[in-house]
């Protein structure tokens, strides 16, 4: 059930009213009536896009990461084009893009690639910054998986350089993560590198 149900009246502490009225003030900023036809129901609609947009404060890294398998590989696995989108921390606008996730699984161990980009979900659906957010998905391979290299890397475009200030629509911005012998072996770091420029 959504917290914004007509049943439901709080959410982190937060009364449901509160929130929606929170909304219907920010329209009343901008200067227009939050009780016209059309944005009647705005601040509701709002206020369960939000939650939706930032279900990975729900999420638990251990938890997505805890089934593993045995496996024999000792070769790199890669997950890349792994769509996400997320949420700036500074303007509240949102920046989207590609993300892709490489580990060198250690003692055979593996895990399924469905939790690669869950992984991504966890920390993407969350109020963010792109450096930050790339580090993290990091930690948490290397953390909850022990590979002997992890390595991410993400390109988004933001909204904030595209709607507003400098307005650069065409801008993308690259982070990346390395690891284990990903920062430590150069011929395995250009290999990641090759595997996901390569386009088929």
């Amino acid at each position: 059930m959504s917290p914004f149900s007509e049943k439901a009246v709080s959410h982190n502490g937060i009364d449901a009213n509160e929130a929606r009225e929170a909304v219907r003030t920010l329209l009343r900023y901008m200067g227009e009536d939050p009780e016209r036809e059309g944005l009647n129901e705005t601040p509701d609609r709002v206020c369960r896009a939000w939650l939706e947009m930032t279900e990975g404060y729900r999420m638990n890294a251990e938890k997505v990461l805890s089934t593993t398998f045995e496996g024999t590989s000792d070769e790199m696995i890669v997950l890349k084009d792994i769509e996400f989108t997320s949420c700036c921390e500074h303007h509240l606008l949102t920046f989207a893009g590609k993300a892709h996730v490489a580990y060198l699984p250690s003692k055979g161990r593996i895990v399924g690639l469905s939790k690669l980009a869950r992984i991504v979900d966890v920390y993407a659906k969350r109020l963010q910054v792109q450096e930050r957010m790339t580090q993290q998905i990091a930690d948490a391979v290397k953390t909850h998986l022990n590979p002997a290299g992890v390595a991410v890397v993400i390109e988004g475009q933001h909204s904030c350089m595209c709607v507003r200030g400098v307005r650069k629509q065409g801008a993308h911005m690259v982070t990346s993560s390395l690891h284990g012998v990903f920062r430590d072996n150069a011929s395995t770091r250009a290999e990641f590198m090759s595997l996901i420029t390569r386009r088929d």
